[in-house]
């Protein structure tokens, strides 16, 4: 093994590390011991991991690492996820990058789904790539993406069965539809935004001339208006889509227009007549109290013409699927390639519809326009005024969504959710943190009909089949398979359904789908039955409905198990201000740019790459030059993740500030550095088997990593990965670096050859344990820090990655009083540095200390601890000051009941440390004062321990102010 470098550098090890690990097969399941499975929400295949992936995935991998370290048969099953509207938006952009004229239609389904294929094999090896570079210890050899065979057998197979079920079927609803990707979406998809827009008051003229009077009051029953009008005022925040009205709306209990329920009102521009009809949605305060119904493009109205089909005539669809105004040549279902005759779609019997012609194509906005400005022609826009509203928008394209009636494949939700509602509720499957099911349970109890057909070519085609000619669908495993069961030659036409599945479809499948079903002989070789359930599932809280819930209903209902045993919910990350992480705001961070480092300009370029706007461009470039004035420095990925798991709270935002990152950075370096001390001090040596501690040092290192093993088991189960990384570096920094290698120079400097060679073996001892403690965390520079102890030790095998994970139980022993006497020994040490740096005394420079009161254990401990404190301290000597002895003018401090004195003779000016005690008591009085306010408050309910602990605080503060008073007294 070569020797150890002396300065840490990451980018020397780290890569040459993960090959080893990987070549060696580490990390592939060993068949032995309990299960523990990790699945990877798989990433889509669309571009580069970001900083919500670099998250999760290191907190699965610590997991992963921690229970193969625990002897666990671990399985971390990864892969990648088709991610249907969004590989086609980034292929189809890519098309349009390249400049050769290429686009998704010209290119025809089977070769744009070619180019498709093209850019998944790019993407896919980048992102293994990157996960590999953040250590990723998944046994890549099972790796799955949704379109291979297996998956894709998976997805046809439940298809299939949940038709037989009568759970899946094919209907004409009001779905979701962006008319840029002219495909549905789900309500998951569509994001709800507030906007400025207005509220458009007409004039809806009454059939055959009838006329009425109408009444307003005020608030206090005032009469405030009264006219004969022919005609009722409908208030709309859409005038464009009154040419596809069925009805008005007035609430039943609105008396200013009770009389003309049941009458009729003349469509403006299209002298179309429909009914006036009462339905308690009316908001009676909203506009005129008066408001049209288009059920064919409002979710609401649709809602009101299933209450009222008797009254209504069917919704009438005025768009095509681009958001243009149908011509009256279209057809029912404008989806529909061989339609039949007719004007518009209906759900019902065909109808024509007058009025379209003359708008037919225009963009529903510029309809809009046409229309407004023909209504005001006409005399009959009432009013325009500023109205906020809530438009709802698609969360990839960013256009505005329209409710669409198309037709459509969906899923009967009310029976799987009951059951997936059981399962959480009954503890079969958990939440951490448990407050997440609540969220749940009321998604669950309010869950509607889920649409899964998209109308795109990537992804699982349906295994539907179209008979045409009688109008008959089927529905099989292929299409070999339908003529079979029903007896249709192959002369006989049929025509497979164009749509496919939704992505999360065969997402909800994952948990199964890796495992090979519904093949036995694959389920077999894939260890169905021994890895699932998975033992947790790392995941964010913001897909909570779109892939754990279908997860956890599929799973139960296509296999009878649970996916997963426990669900941890992580929050999100966001830059250091708080803010969303997103190009347009030009914040995002690479992982692998924290990991390798990256110069300012080529962080600039790329932060600002693909942006049209050049302002939008200059302020995120002169935002990131403020921000990382000298670039990003290389800090490894070890840095990384012990920064992603100290972020790691059960909080819902997770604030990822870079200097974090330089301080573990500088933690990884503070371990390198005490690695070496160790090495440097045992040179030579090899030592088998458990120290037999001679020193108190040793027993108390020992006794602190007792601790520490324990407090990590815990952390571990409870998911608190922040509490983890707490407990490790506190213990890492200041009990082993700061204290422990300080006090075992004594030793290693002394006479006593026995003592000597004791600390040499607990100091490899402890450093091996400390190396596998961290390991989950910073595997890699604990890696390379053991390739050199281990040797040392005669430890058996070739990497940390199989050492079993310390526990408390390793390191037991009759360790208390030591545990005790060295935190005296580290208080002492602790007061008089503090009183050597206040003075500014020189550290070679000795100095003479008088002990005055304490305890006997105090004299006893000052005879033990001699030697220690003679060369921790560079004291000259050490004598004690009987009651009542006058002591010399000297700087004080206070360990218990036991007073330090150094004699100021010599060494200062007394009047800084006058001074100085000024300040000190200072500081010990409003402690004092802080403690006894304190007491004062605690109430009856107070538990006595914590009473009491408090009064011995009092007690100690007390003690500690009236040393230094009298001291100061002196001066």
């Amino acid at each position: 093994m070569t020797q150890l470098a002396s300065s840490y550098d990451p980018t020397s090890f780290e890569t040459a590390l993960y090959d080893a690990w990987e070549k060696a097969g580490h990390f592939k399941p060993s068949g032995k011991g309990e299960p523990y499975t990790i699945l990877l929400p798989p990433p889509n295949v669309t571009g580069t991991l970001h900083m919500g992936h670099a998250f999760q995935q290191t907190l699965m991998d610590a997991l992963i690492r921690y229970h193969r370290m625990r002897g666990y048969d671990t399985l971390w099953q990864v892969g990648s996820d088709h991610a249907g509207i969004a590989t086609e938006m980034v292929v189809s952009r890519n098309l349009a990058l390249e400049g050769k004229g290429e686009t998704r239609d010209s290119l025809g389904r089977d070769g744009f789904i070619a180019k498709v294929w093209e850019w998944k094999a790019h993407s896919g090896n980048v992102i293994e790539g990157q996960m590999r570079r953040l250590g990723t210890s998944a046994d890549w050899s099972r790796s799955t993406f949704t379109m291979d065979p297996q998956p894709s057998a998976a997805v046809i197979e439940a298809f299939v069965r949940w038709h037989e079920q009568g759970l899946i079927y094919r209907g004409q609803r009001l779905v979701n539809w962006d008319p840029v990707l002219k495909t549905a979406i789900s309500d998951l998809e569509v994001e709800s935004v507030e906007e400025d827009g207005f509220l458009w008051s007409i004039a809806y003229r009454l059939e055959d001339g009838l006329s009425y009077e109408h009444v307003e009051h005020d608030a206090d029953g005032n009469e405030t208006l009264r006219e004969t009008r022919d005609y009722l005022v409908v208030a709309t925040t859409r005038p464009e889509t009154l040419l596809g009205d069925t009805a008005v709306m007035v609430h039943p209990d609105d008396g200013r227009y009770a009389h003309l329920v049941g009458r009729q009102v003349v469509l403006p521009l299209t002298g179309r007549r429909v009914p006036v009809i009462a339905d308690d949605y009316v908001d009676r305060a909203f506009g005129t109290g008066v408001v049209k119904v288009t059920p064919a493009h409002d979710f609401n109205d649709y809602a009101v013409w299933q209450r009222h089909q008797e009254e209504m005539a069917s919704p009438i669809n005025i768009f095509t699927p681009d958001a243009k105004i149908l011509s009256t040549s279209s057809c029912i279902d404008p989806l529909n390639q061989s339609p039949p005759g007719g004007d518009v779609k209906l759900l019902g019997p065909v109808k024509t519809v007058v009025g379209l012609q003359k708008y037919a194509g225009l963009d529903r906005y510029e309809a809009r326009k046409v229309v407004l400005a023909e209504l005001e022609d006409q005399g009959i826009l009432v009013e325009t005024r500023p109205h906020k509203l809530q438009v709802p928008r698609g969360d990839r394209t960013g256009q505005v969504i329209e409710p669409y009636l198309t037709d459509q494949w969906f899923v009967k939700m009310d029976a799987l959710a009951e059951r997936g509602l059981a399962l959480v509720e009954s503890g079969a499957v958990g939440f951490v943190p448990p407050n997440w099911i609540n969220t749940y349970r009321h998604w669950m109890g309010n869950i509607q009909d889920w649409c899964i057909s998209r109308q795109l070519w990537w992804g699982h085609r349906i295994p539907a089949w179209f008979d045409d000619e009688q109008g008959r669908i089927f529905v099989g495993r292929s299409e070999e398979e339908v003529r079979a069961t029903n007896g249709l030659p192959e002369s006989y036409p049929l025509r497979q359904e164009s749509d496919v599945l939704e992505t999360w479809f065969s997402s909800q499948l994952w948990p199964f789908s890796t495992l090979g079903w519904p093949d036995e002989a694959a389920m077999a070789a894939r260890g169905f039955d021994r890895y699932l359930p998975s033992s947790v599932l790392v995941t964010g809280f913001d897909i909570i409905f779109f892939w754990v819930a279908r997860m956890i209903m599929a799973t139960d209902d296509l296999v009878g198990k649970i996916p997963f045993k426990d669900v941890y919910f992580t929050g999100l990350i966001r830059d250091s201000q708080g803010q969303k992480m997103s190009k347009s705001k030009g914040n995002v961070l690479d992982p692998l740019d924290i990991i390798d480092g990256i110069a300012l300009d080529d962080l600039v370029a790329k932060r600002t790459r693909g942006l049209m706007q050049p302002r939008a461009a200059e302020k995120i470039e002169k935002a990131t030059r403020r921000e990382f004035p000298d670039g990003i420095a290389a800090h490894g990925a070890d840095a990384l993740r012990f920064t992603i798991a100290a972020l790691a709270t059960h909080g819902r935002d997770i604030k990822f500030d870079m200097s974090r990152a330089e301080g573990y950075k500088n933690f990884c370096n503070k371990l390198w550095n005490a690695s070496r001390f160790t090495l440097m001090n045992t040179e030579g040596a090899r030592f088998d088997g458990a120290p037999q501690p001679r020193t108190d040092a040793e027993r108390w290192i020992l006794a602190g990593l007792a601790r520490v093993a324990e407090e990590a088991r815990q952390h571990f189960a409870g998911y608190r990965f922040d509490l983890l990384a707490q407990c490790l570096y506190e213990f890492v920094w200041n009990e082993f670096c700061d204290w422990f290698l300080e006090l075992t120079k004594p030793a290693l400097n002394g006479d006593d050859a026995d003592d000597a060679a004791s600390t040499r073996h607990t100091l490899l001892y402890v450093l091996e344990a400390v190396l596998r403690l961290l390991h989950p965390l910073i595997p890699f520079v604990t890696e390379q820090l053991w390739q050199q102890v281990a040797p040392r030790l005669g430890l058996a095998g070739d990497t940390l990655c199989l050492r079993p994970y310390p526990t408390a139980a390793e390191f037991a022993g009759d360790h208390a009083r030591a545990d005790a006497d060295v935190e005296w020994l580290k208080s002492m040490v602790s007061a008089l540095r503090r009183v050597r740096s206040e003075l500014n005394v020189p550290p070679s420079k000795q100095v003479r200390l008088l002990l005055q009161g304490g305890q006997e254990s105090d004299r006893d401990r000052t005879r033990r601890f001699a030697s220690q404190l003679r060369f921790l301290l560079k004291l000259e000597s050490t004598g004690w000051l009987d009651a009542g002895m006058p002591a010399p003018p000297a700087a004080a401090a206070i360990v218990g009941e036991l007073r330090l004195l150094v004699p100021l003779e010599g060494l200062v000016d007394l009047d800084a440390e006058r001074a100085r005690l000024d300040k000190e008591i200072a500081r010990v009085a409003a402690e004092k004062e802080k403690s006894a306010t304190k007491l004062a408050r605690f109430t009856d309910k107070v538990p006595a321990a914590v009473v009491e602990q408090e009064r011995g605080r009092l007690a100690d503060w007390n003690s500690q102010l009236a040393g230094l008073q009298e001291q100061r007294a002196k001066l």
